[in-house]
């Protein structure tokens, strides 16, 4: 059984979550700054993904990825307490990015990387999210399809390069760190959900 080639697809797009009724925009990439990735290589949501592989050059689309389907059910148990110490940096607590609503890289105990949302810094702790910041949330994308071709071998090496921690997060936004652990906030969504980044 011969498997499908690995894709190179482009999009522009729009992605939404309904809050009481009504669409709030959470992220987009626009035609300027659009949002690639290589099918195949689980670089992004597989439900994500399956809508966009068999689309065409131009072909507009929009479609809705459940919870369950993007990044889960909210989980209370993913909000924890660290302590303040462990955000010192010689010595002193890192008041600059370790402040309430800000996305911060942590790494567990087994060397694996994740995003945490700061929620509450206290006198002694500092009170984390470490659930995705669209758990919960079903997902709305309507945009285009820019770019859809086999992908060459290069590209294909390069991607998987950059998911070795190899070069930069390779999402198309400048302050995503070596992890692709990017922020919700601040650049046209050239990483958020949609790239499916954990």
């Amino acid at each position: 059984m011969e498997t499908a080639p690995n894709k190179l697809i482009v999009v522009s797009y729009e992605l939404y979550v309904t809050e009481d009724g009504e669409r709030d925009l959470v992220e987009k990439a626009t035609p300027e700054q659009p949002f690639q990735f290589i099918s195949g290589l689980g670089t992004t949501l597989d439900a994500f993904e399956s809508q966009l592989t068999g689309l065409a050059v131009g072909d507009k689309f929009e479609f809705t990825i459940s919870s369950t389907e993007a990044y889960g059910d909210y989980n209370e148990e993913h909000v924890i307490d660290l302590p303040k110490n462990i955000f010192e940096i010689d010595g002193r607590f890192d008041a600059e990015r370790i402040f309430a609503g800000n996305v911060v890289p942590l790494m567990d105990a087994d060397g694996n990387r994740m995003n945490a949302t700061v929620v509450e810094v206290g006198n002694s702790n500092v009170k984390v999210d470490m659930n995705h910041p669209l758990a919960g949330e079903d997902l709305t994308f309507v945009g285009e399809v820019l770019e859809s071709r086999t992908a060459t071998n290069e590209e294909i090496q390069g991607m998987i390069n950059v998911m070795s921690g190899e070069g930069g997060c390779g999402c198309g936004c400048d302050s995503c760190g070596d992890d692709c652990g990017c922020d919700e906030e601040g650049h046209e969504g050239s990483c958020g959900s949609g790239c499916g980044c954990h």
